[in-house]
């Protein structure tokens, strides 16, 4: 953990080489026409200006990991040669900890303690992890006739170009890079214009680990245009993507009116969280049920934006939640002590707070929060908001937020509870509090998520696969699952 000051992490901050170039083919390089700038939540200024890809820039990063994929050394290295790279990359993720959790909390106003403990964490895991996979992976021999031999193998999928959003830049990042690298494929990382820099420092961690020249290319620009040149670019057979499920229908267009590449969505969510009469805590469930929504300033896909309680609990879980909201601490990123920071951005700021102005339009109840603060500071920051006497039916319950905003929804019965839960568009993830093993079972199975807490919320570790049902996507990432994305199956028969 970090033990320094806010003015020392003030003063380390200022002092970052923030990095300003496209990592093309193993070099960093200037982009070929105009930049933009990368403008930091937590005050509003702006940190640096990095390129603003077109057209020619991604193609030039896509030539490099063809080049890469079909005539250099990485596909064909052994697996175990591959995990060495992906395990030393893991090494440098750790001995730049504390600049890579500096640089992700100025881009995008996650706090520093919440950027170092569980951002780097997660990214560094992650290589780990598949790093000491790479070589553990099996191909079949299926029991056939006796005078045949039948093999199925997996090979590398080709050319991925991974799209991720800024609000886990390095731990989405990973997750995306890191079973691709594994699998023998080569990337073209295309990060949120809005938090660029983190990857654009991976990239140049990449090829000082020792990943040929191709291999991990990183550029940036905007999504209309350089992820729709990656989007429709003949040359990339796979595309990974983690954001809106508005823009993850563009991908799919891309895909159609191209060359067909597989795309793979983690998209949107409205996760429910669920806490019964029976809780084994009702106290730790209304604590982990305010953690979930205001963590990372509520900006996760997995945030549990629907707080479904029993009628007879409901006021006081809700009560207690709202306490909870009132004494958290929200301030400068960079400040130890601060829980919640800044919101990734002006723009985003102004839609949570039409969300807000709606729910009261539409009869829900404010209970805390729901105002801009701390604007004398340039940032964007929001106080914790809770609404309770919400409809199911109002927008505050239907759409995703991606901010602190929670909804509180009453039910009567486990029915009515389930119900409700799957009354949505999507499927990504939910939580169930109680002490009852069948009611656990039972409700876990009838939810329609991809993933289910039970008497926690935001727990897990890489050996379990991540994404979601409905039209929070397909394809799942962490765990061995996630090489499916990136491998081609081959049947290969011998006749003897």
């Amino acid at each position: 953990m970090l033990d320094v000051t806010h003015d020392e992490l003030l003063r380390r901050a200022k002092a970052l080489d923030l990095p300003a170039l496209h990592h093309i083919d193993g070099t960093d390089e200037p982009g070929g026409g105009t930049a933009f700038a990368v403008v930091s939540p937590r005050d509003g200024q702006t940190l640096t200006e990095v390129p603003d890809a077109r057209q020619a820039e991604v193609d030039h990063a896509v030539a490099a990991a063809r080049r890469a994929f079909d005539s250099g050394p990485w596909p064909r290295l052994a697996p175990a040669e591959r995990g060495r790279v992906l395990l030393r990359i893991a090494e440098l993720l750790e001995e730049q900890r504390e600049k890579l959790a500096l640089t992700v909390s100025l881009e995008m106003g996650k706090p520093i303690t919440d950027a170092y403990a569980i951002e780097l964490r997660a990214a560094i895991n992650t290589f780990r992890w598949y790093g000491q996979l790479a070589d553990k992976l099996t191909d079949e021999s299926p029991h056939t006739a006796p005078d045949a031999l039948a093999l199925v193998t997996r090979e590398p999928a080709g050319v991925v170009g991974a799209v991720v959003p800024w609000n886990f830049p390095l731990t989405l990042a990973s997750w995306k890079v890191a079973p691709a690298l594994a699998a023998g494929c080569t990337v073209v990382l295309k990060p949120s214009e809005s938090s660029p820099l983190s990857a654009l420092l991976l990239g140049r961690i990449g090829t000082e680990a020792g990943l040929p020249p191709g291999v991990l290319n990183v550029v940036t620009g905007d999504g209309p245009t350089a992820g729709r040149a990656i989007g429709l670019h003949p040359d990339v057979d796979v595309l990974a993507f983690t954001g809106s499920t508005a823009v993850g229908r563009h991908f799919l267009r891309y895909s159609a009116d191209s060359n067909l590449k597989r795309v793979w969505l983690e998209l949107g969510g409205k996760s429910p969280n669920i806490i019964l009469p029976d809780a084994p805590d009702l106290d730790r469930a209304a604590a982990t049920a305010a953690w979930g929504i205001f963590f990372n300033q509520g900006e996760m896909c997995t945030a549990p934006s629907r707080l479904l309680v029993h009628s007879s609990i409901a006021e006081r879980v809700t009560e207690a939640v709202v306490e909870r909201a009132r004494e958290l601490r929200v301030g400068d990123p960079l400040d130890p002590a601060t829980e919640m920071g800044a919101l990734v951005g002006e723009a985003h700021l102004d839609r949570v707070l039409d969300h807000v102005a709606t729910a009261g339009a539409e009869g829900a109840r404010l209970r805390t929060g729901g105002a801009r603060t701390l604007a004398d500071t340039g940032g964007s920051y929001l106080s914790p908001t809770v609404f309770d006497r919400v409809d199911p039916g109002m927008r505050l319950a239907r759409e995703e937020i991606f901010g602190p905003v929670l909804s509180v929804l009453i039910f009567d019965d486990l029915d009515e509870a389930v119900r409700l839960a799957n009354a949505t568009e999507y499927g990504l993830a939910a939580g169930l509090w109680t002490s009852d093993l069948s009611t656990a079972h039972q409700v876990s199975r009838a939810l329609k998520a991809g993933t289910v807490w039970v008497n926690c919320y935001e727990e897990g570790d890489l050996t379990v696969p991540f994404g979601g049902m409905k039209q929070s996507g397909n394809g799942r990432d962490k765990s061995a699952h996630a090489l499916e994305k990136y491998t081609e199956l081959k049947t290969t028969w011998i006749q003897l």
